[in-house]
This record gives structure tokens, sequence and C-alpha cells, in this order.
């Protein structure tokens, strides 16, 4: 008996090791590192209609270089017409997978999304229909809790959670009527753990994962997949063009201070993602990894983590930041 449970010991030992290895090398969650390795690749949504909002830039337009050299039928859509432009015509020379639309849409004006869904569905004649709807359009926020003005909260909400909630329900009954789809929601790892600093970020991303959870369990009957993407710091526009706690003012330094991923890589495991239609994907570097398996694991050690070390880091560099005269810190 003694020695049975001494093998079982070292048994759990080695497979505890053998993970930590193997987060330690990771850019993703486990999951999504075996299905980049072993399963569908994004060449596997080659002929997929795929909206694609907030495509000018950052996390989507990279999604959309991805997906036209993978042979998908792209709907590209951002508020900024010539960013747009520059983006279709790269798709373009990628391939662009025979079919290629650009629309100038603002996520904020709901009133806009019917009409924007009924032109993507006329020029989706010619190509059947929207297989998938990847909302990406979002917004930034960088600045101590107490400081952010209720207008600011408004604004996040409206970018980066009423935005994809309206147009995807204007986009639902499409796939109601075909009885398949797929749709996709850029969240973030803040949608997940919340993070200092960013308070109406975290709570948007937060509101996020919590509408679409909600439509998932709905779907399911409907042959309708949902997949929720959790990015964590991106070497994207996002990351740099961040609203602070007063309306219209926009931080100049990153939301996130640090290694940050590259975007094309984030763009490609958020493919595979999608191509395996994953429930949810952890795309992210290490540390904030780690961090996410420990509050999905050890939750109470995690947040005691970050309340007291990290506060007291942070304290610490602020202190030497306000000795030294740096900024952005």
């Amino acid at each position: 008996m003694v020695c049975w449970l001494s093998l079982l010991a070292i048994a759990a030992v080695v497979a505890v090791v053998v993970w930590l290895i193997a987060l330690a090398r990771s850019d993703g969650d486990l999951k999504l590192m075996f299905y980049a390795k072993f399963g569908k690749q994004p060449d596997n949504l080659a002929g997929k209609v795929v909206w694609i909002t907030g495509a000018s830039s950052g996390i989507g337009e990279y999604i959309a270089y991805c997906l036209a050299e993978a042979g998908a039928r792209l709907v590209l859509s951002a508020r900024r017409t010539e960013e747009l432009e520059k983006v279709k015509q790269k798709c373009l020379q990628q391939g662009g997978g025979g079919g290629l639309c650009g629309s100038t849409t603002d996520c904020v004006d709901f009133e806009s999304h019917k009409p924007a869904v009924q032109k993507v569905l006329e020029f989706c004649k010619i190509l059947l229909s929207i297989d998938i709807l990847i909302n990406n359009a979002g917004r930034g926020q960088r600045s101590p809790w107490m400081e952010v003005e209720l207008d600011v909260d408004r604004q996040l909400f409206e970018v980066n959670v009423l935005g994809p909630v309206s147009l995807t329900q204007q986009v639902l009954p499409h796939m109601l009527q075909r009885k398949q789809g797929q749709i996709v929601v850029v969240s973030s790892l803040a949608g997940k753990i919340s993070s200092p600093y960013l308070r109406s970020y975290t709570a948007s991303k937060h509101a996020v994962n919590g509408y679409f959870e909600s439509l998932r369990t709905e779907m399911g009957e409907h042959n309708i997949d949902v997949t929720i993407l959790c990015p964590g710091p991106v070497a994207s526009n996002i990351s740099y063009v961040a609203v602070t706690g007063k309306l219209g003012e926009v931080s100049s330094s990153p939301i996130t201070p640090g290694k940050l991923m590259p975007t094309d890589r984030c763009a490609y495991l958020s493919a595979v993602a999608i191509a395996n239609k994953l429930y949810e994907a952890w795309i992210s570097e290490n540390p904030s990894l780690v961090f996410m398996y420990l509050f999905q694991y050890f939750p109470d050690f995690a947040r005691c983590f970050m309340v007291r070390v990290l506060g007291l880091l942070l304290l610490g560099v602020k202190a030497i930041a306000t000795i030294f005269d740096w900024e952005g810190v």
C-alpha cells in the first residue's frame, strides 16, 4: 500500500513538473497549444465568409491577414476608411479567398448595424452566407480607479460591450435561419482576472464574457458556436492608444508595460481557436499566463498575491518614479 502511494506521489510530482515546463514554454493555454500542434489549422477556414470588425489595425488587422492567406472570404469593417482600405488591399494581395468587402462601420452607432448587416448580406448573395462574425472592435483604458469619470465607463461599455452585442443580435437571425454559424468575440485576460488601473476596460471585458457565455448556452441547440478569445498584452494599437480617466483624453504610455506578444502570433492562435471552435482561448506570454492559471485554480492565493505583493511593488515603483521624475508610471 505504501509502495503504491509512493508511486502515485512520484507520478503526481512528475506530472506537475511536466505541466510547469509546458506552461513556461507556452504562449497560450495548454488546450490551445495542443490544437495549434495537432488540431485544425487556419486553412481549414478556406472558403468561409468571415466578417471582422475593428479590422483597420491591431489584432483585427492581423487576423484579416492570417485568414486571407488561409483562403477565407473576408468582410472587413472599421471606422477609419483610409486605414481599412490599406488592410483590404494587403488582404487582396494575399489571396482574400476570392471575395472581399470593406465597410466603414462605427461599432457605437447602433442604428447603423441593421443596414450594415443588410449590406453585407447583399454582398454575401454571391458568397452564400455569413459563416463567422468576429467582434474585434474595442478600446483600452488606463487610469487609477478614483480618477475615472463615469462618462469613461459609459464610453468603454458602449464600445467594448454594447457594440458587439448589438451587431451580433443583428447577425444572429441569419445564422439561426441557416442553423449554423460561429460568433467570435475578442475579450481579454482582463475579462477573467481584474487588473489594477484598468477599471473601465476590465469591467467591460468581464461584461463581454458574461454576455457571450450566456449566448453560448442558448445557441447550442441551434448549432451555432461561440468562441471567446482572451488575449493578454499584445503589441497592438489598443495597448498604446487608451483613454485615461477623463473623457477624450488619451494615454501616451502602453496599458501594460513590459513585453508584448507579437500581433501576428496572437492572430494565428486566434485563428486556430476559431478553426477548432474552442469555447475559450487564453493567448498570452508569461507571466500573464501563469497568473491566469493561479486565478483559475488557486483564486485566494492569487488574489492575496495580487493585492499584497504586487501592491507593495507598485507602491515602490511609484516612489522611485517620483524621486527620479519618471513619466508614464
